[in-house]
């Protein structure tokens, strides 16, 4: 790179250079027209014109010509001939004619000479060799004639012709030094200047970015002020120490104190009793420590007023990128509507128990008395009527005790009894306990493929139960002489029993409500064949109790397959 702005520097001052040497050579030809060798002064003035010219030329080239910096080194080539050749044309001049020339007309000479060498040092400061090419066939040339000129002054004076050289090309060269730093700053402000502007998009795009990034930072916070502003739930923002921050009008609703009350204070000095207190202390640790969201449920709160409510408390930490809990949101709902609710539904599940099911119990088994003639043969009339009143209390009987079923699953109050139990044996039994059933149908069931001989951990009578649901609703929706196909898969970790049937299957509609309560895909079939929609939401639960999972696939050619999996029991597993 530096190469190149040398040859800029030096064609640069090509033309000054060469208009320079065309006014020299018209002096010189004029002041030596009257000399004896007026034929030699007119072919080195036509011999200097014709290398003056080319040297136009090769400036003129240049100037159209690539630049680039892989082609300075053959510009720097030509440029050094051009010198040379320059310099060999003064020298020819101080050669021919300083030993023919008159005292006076030698002195002109000289000077001439002089300027020609100190001239070149501007011409060529930006390269020394250069100067040092152009300006040594002068100094060889002239030193030699005055070595052998008759006068023993100018004998003399040869011997500071060199030095003189000498001198200059020191200057040359000095000054080639400050041209080379000079060159060296420019490419380093340049450089500096490159990456200013590189450093000031750089800049500029970060700064559009953070502006970006700050209008979304407030619009985000826009939208949280007026979430918590307007959550129906009590909102509040808490430092690490407790201490309330901010208060949301929900909570101000209520617990009945003023926003102004409870900031920059304990809010659980306010809502709850020294002994909650320790507890929720442990629990804020806790919470500090892992930075992770806490639950209290069921809190007993008080109101200002004094009144106690149940709240159910979420409190989540805000973390900064140093992993630095700057805030804590507390978030707090009354539940105690919801614990009444729950209170009455175990009252109304109480009486379904106490006062439906034994009475039910009872009329059930006086319509069966009655159907098997025990009492009496009645006619075929009053038969018929109490076989209807007898399906239809068997029926009502059922969903209670589902009804029954879902509520202890779903409240927690279920009696479960795990023990590893043989799957195969169960499944056997559960076949030979729905046989009956099925044949109402008349559909077969039938047990397919080798049966495993592992064991699982499970409640017998709740297995049992959940193994009767998908036969009876196999055998329900079976084809008149289908059959209900079973099996049991070893799967490695587990084992999978299925219960594939033939029936119409399941709506596309429908497969996402399949195991809740009350679902049935057709209701005129349903009403038809029978059935609460509480078998598949109970058997789910119960699965899921017992720590397997089920679910369903469709079969090719028509019909469903209902699945139950269960993980194979370990020493160490129980």
């Amino acid at each position: 790179m530096l190469v190149a702005d040398r040859v800029a520097q030096l064609y640069g001052q090509l033309p000054l250079g060469i208009a320079a040497s065309f006014a020299l050579i018209i002096v010189l030809a004029y002041g030596l027209r009257d000399s004896r060798q007026t034929w030699m002064v007119g072919t080195w003035a036509a011999m200097a014109l014709v290398i003056n010219v080319a040297r136009g030329i090769l400036w003129w080239s240049y100037q159209r010509g690539e630049r680039g910096s892989s082609d300075a080194e053959q510009w720097m080539r030509w440029l050094a001939i051009g010198t040379l050749a320059n310099g060999t044309v003064w020298g020819v001049l101080a050669g021919l004619f300083f030993h023919l020339q008159p005292a006076q007309e030698n002195l002109f000479m000289l000077l001439i000479l002089a300027g020609v060498l100190v001239g070149g040092i501007a011409m060529y400061a930006a390269s020394w060799p250069l100067y040092a090419l152009y300006g040594a066939p002068v100094i060889l040339l002239f030193t030699y004639n005055l070595m052998a000129h008759e006068l023993e002054a100018l004998q003399a004076l040869a011997v500071l012709v060199p030095v003189f050289y000498a001198a200059c090309v020191g200057v040359a060269y000095r000054l080639n030094q400050l041209f080379l730093s000079g060159f060296r700053s420019q490419h380093a402000f340049r450089r500096l200047n490159t990456e200013y502007a590189a450093l000031n998009k750089r800049l500029a795009r970060q700064l559009e970015e953070l502006s970006d990034a700050r209008a979304q930072v407030e619009a985000s916070g826009r939208k949280l002020t007026l979430f918590v502003e307007g959550s129906p739930l009590a909102v509040f923002e808490l430092d690490p120490r407790g201490l309330a921050l901010h208060t949301n009008p929900a909570a101000e609703n209520l617990f009945g104190y003023a926003a102004s009350e409870l900031n920059g204070r304990a809010i659980a000095e306010f809502l709850f009793t020294p002994e909650q207190r320790i507890e929720i202390a442990a629990r804020w640790r806790e919470m500090l420590g892992s930075r992770r969201p806490v639950m209290l449920l069921g809190q007993p709160t008080r109101r200002r007023d004094g009144n106690a409510i149940v709240c159910e408390w979420s409190l989540t930490p805000l973390v900064n990128a140093e992993g630095r809990v700057i805030s804590i949101i507390v978030q707090g709902s009354d539940i105690t509507q919801q614990r009444e609710a729950e209170r009455l539904k175990q009252e109304f599940t109480s009486t379904l128990s106490h006062e439906l099911r034994t009475p039910l119990t009872a009329v059930i088994g006086a319509l069966q008395l009655v159907n098997s003639g025990a009492l009496g043969v009645s006619g075929p009339e009053a038969c018929e009527m109490t076989e209807i009143a007898e399906r239809n209390s068997q029926r009502l009987l059922d969903l209670i005790n589902d009804l029954l079923d879902l509520e202890k699953i779903e409240s927690g109050k279920l009696p479960v009894a795990l023990q590893p139990m043989p799957l195969d044996e169960l499944l056997r039994e559960s076949l030979v306990l729905n046989r009956a059933f099925a044949d109402r149908f008349k559909v077969h069931l039938e047990l397919l493929g080798a049966m495993s001989p592992a064991r699982v951990y499970v409640d017998r009578r709740r297995m049992l139960q959940i193994l009767t649901n998908l036969l009876s609703n196999a055998a329900k929706f079976s084809p008149e002489g289908g059959i209900v196909e079973v099996t049991l898969q070893d799967l490695g970790a587990g084992l999978r029993i299925a219960v594939h049937d033939r029936g119409p299957g399941i709506p596309a509609d429908f497969h996402s409500k399949i195991f809740n309560r009350f679902a049935q895909a057709d209701m005129s079939l349903t009403r038809k064949k029978g059935g609460t929609g509480l078998g598949l939401a109970i058997c789910k639960r119960l699965t899921e109790l017992m720590g397997g999972k089920i679910g369903y696939d469709d079969r090719p050619g028509g019909g469903t397959t209902f699945w139950v999996e269960l993980p194979k029991y370990t020493a160490g597993s129980a």
